[in-house]
């Protein structure tokens, strides 16, 4: 089973929630953060990534830049700007991007479902990334970028949430990148308890996205619990009148669930700076080896097992021969872990593509323009692009207890921080 609950979220004002709400803060640089911000004194970038307030190349992990967090976060709240409900809720979050549209329960899921396995990983943290995360969570005294969470599609909260969104939504803007965001607030406690017992039937959830937040929540968690800071009851889930003490807010953290058949994932695509002493023709025939290949093809693969090559200003279709992808091993057919095992590490020489400096990643949302444009400047020799592993595939890795190649995933559109804040206080 899985244990989700409500909580008394901080939310922007309504008709503040696009100048506040603000994409996460490990999408972008802080170059990139400061130009954002810039001129928008509530830019929740001033929150998530508080070192565009120093001086440019300071320290994005110096205790001032946590303080100045805290500060902002504070100021943020004491001027009205973000406000915190009443009682404890759920709510529903509405993502609509082009043609795609996606709707999450927002709740709090629990960290200790999370350290025993209910709520399922595929993919490796890095000590330093939860380091930060873990000191700005202690700063802030809360959880202000929720993780993204799914689970397997339920007819029954299917329809109950279709039900809630046909109303007008409290909170309704349209980013700068042209997604549209929408949040409605469920505090009828007859309807919380049915979704928790609805939830209670669902089991495993799994981490699409946020895996360093959630690791850094149970970080806190586990500190806390440690200290003994569980010793008096709270009653910060008692919405439908009962429930005090069935949890402490810190051993809880910040989530939005969306059910497997509505989320969105992109390619991850791949830049290399250079071509192993090959010239443009003897890397390709050593790859005829691997792929068949077609000159001028498309730039996007049409399905699994292909990849766009971009090379020499033009490009080429690839597909895995047949005996590359003969295998039943969930990890091992995926096109990433084909494209490691098969290209990078052999042709490359790229044996650890997390510590390489010789390549680069970069997003479908930057589409395969971006893969031209790079290679075009000549920073980068050639391009990969990628076809997206389906959901199911994440699912099943997970399931086996798996962990997913790097830079396997990208979903879209992005979670925006801020439109919930989770408070541990």
């Amino acid at each position: 089973m899985a244990t989700i609950k409500p909580f008394a979220a901080v939310r922007p004002r309504p008709d503040l929630a696009q100048e506040i709400c603000e994409l996460p803060y490990d999408v972008m640089s802080s170059d990139e953060a400061r130009q954002i911000a810039s001129g928008n004194p509530l830019s929740f970038l001033h929150v998530s990534k508080p070192e565009i307030d120093l001086a440019p190349g300071a320290d994005p992990y110096a205790p001032e830049v946590y303080a100045r967090g805290k500060a902002n976060f504070e100021k943020l709240i004491a001027d009205g700007a973000l406000r915190q409900d009443a009682q404890p809720c759920f709510y529903l979050y509405r993502q609509v991007m082009g043609g795609h549209s996606q709707t999450g329960l927002v709740a709090v899921a629990s960290c200790e479902e999370y350290l025993n396995g209910v709520i399922r990983k595929h993919e490796l943290t890095r000590p330093d990334k939860e380091d930060d995360r873990v000191r700005h969570i202690e700063s802030l005294h809360s959880q202000t970028g929720p993780v993204f969470l799914t689970y397997r599609a339920d007819p029954a909260l299917n329809e109950l949430f279709a039900g809630k969104v046909t109303v007008q939504p409290e909170i309704d803007f349209t980013a700068a990148d042209g997604v549209r965001h929408m949040a409605w607030k469920i505090a009828d406690a007859a309807v919380i308890r049915a979704i928790e017992q609805a939830f209670a039937r669902i089991a495993p959830l799994y981490i699409a996205d946020g895996h360093h937040r959630s690791a850094a929540a149970a970080r806190v968690y586990l500190k806390r619990k440690e200290a003994n800071l569980f010793a008096v009851p709270s009653a910060a889930f008692s919405s439908a009148g009962k429930g005090a003490g069935v949890g402490r807010s810190s051993a809880w953290f910040l989530a939005v669930i969306f059910p497997h058949n509505q989320v969105q994932i992109l390619p991850y695509n791949r830049v290399l700076k250079d071509l192993n002493g090959m010239s443009p023709g003897e890397l390709l025939e050593k790859l005829d080896g691997v792929f068949i290949i077609k000159r001028n093809g498309p730039s996007a693969p049409a399905a699994r097992h292909g990849l766009g090559l971009f090379l020499g200003g033009q490009w080429h279709s690839l597909n895995f021969r047949p005996r590359f992808a003969a295998t039943s091993d969930p990890i091992e057919k995926l096109d990433v872990t084909l494209l490691q095992k098969y290209v990078l590490a052999p042709v490359f020489g790229i044996d650890d593509p997390r510590t390489s400096k010789r390549i680069q990643f970069v997003g479908g949302i930057r589409g395969t323009a971006e893969l031209e444009r790079l290679v075009n400047s000549g920073e980068y020799r050639c391009a990969f692009s990628m076809f997206p592993p389906g959901i199911q595939d994440l699912m099943t890795v997970a399931d086996a207890g798996g962990i997913m190649p790097p830079k396997s995933t990208w979903f879209e559109p992005k979670l925006r921080d801020a439109m919930f804040c989770h408070m541990l206080t």
